[in-house]
């Protein structure tokens, strides 16, 4: 199974390749790693990787699957992006790719209408660009008051997920 981790700004693609256990091989992005994952307390994880011991305390968040991770040292906003989480946000009309500055397709699909072109002035909730996928048309909203930037796609065209469609100055 494979799902996708918000890490605050960064997205990893994460997959479980095998498990015995509490031993994993998995792989984030196109890296392979054997970790061996134990839950201690309510929310406390041990975590054994590459000869390396860290460990993390996730605390939920009120909205589902968003959590605080806290390490020795530093704090995390984390979003867990599943099958679930992708085909609601798509509903919504908001990606999980989408940052303060791209619009990104959260999956392979057809672009079906562009609303603004390079230069236009935009205001956060306005709708940009719209995408067809798995029958289901979704439209992506600009995030913030700015610029167009650039278009990197045309109407018609096939895009791929984590695909950046538009960016905003």
């Amino acid at each position: 199974m494979s799902i996708e981790i918000r890490i605050d700004k960064r997205i990893a693609a994460v997959e479980i390749l095998k498990q015995f256990e509490n031993l994993l091989e998995i792989r984030v992005d196109d890296k392979i790693y054997q970790v061996d994952l134990m839950h201690n307390d309510e929310g406390i994880f041990s975590i054994l990787a590459n000869g390396r011991s860290f460990n993390i305390e996730l605390v939920p968040q009120s909205k589902a699957k968003h959590y605080t991770a806290y390490t020795l040292y530093d704090t995390y906003d984390i979003e867990v992006i599943d099958a679930e989480s992708r085909y609601r946000r798509n509903r919504s009309g908001i990606s999980p790719l989408t940052s303060e500055n791209t619009i990104a397709s959260p999956m392979p699909g057809k672009v079906v209408k562009i609303q603004v072109k390079a230069g236009d002035e935009v205001k956060a909730g306005d709708t940009l660009i719209t995408i067809s996928a798995m029958k289901m048309e979704s439209e992506y909203k600009s995030p913030k008051d700015g610029k167009i930037a650039k278009i990197h796609v045309s109407e018609g065209s096939t895009v791929d997920a984590n695909q950046v469609l538009i960016e905003i100055a």
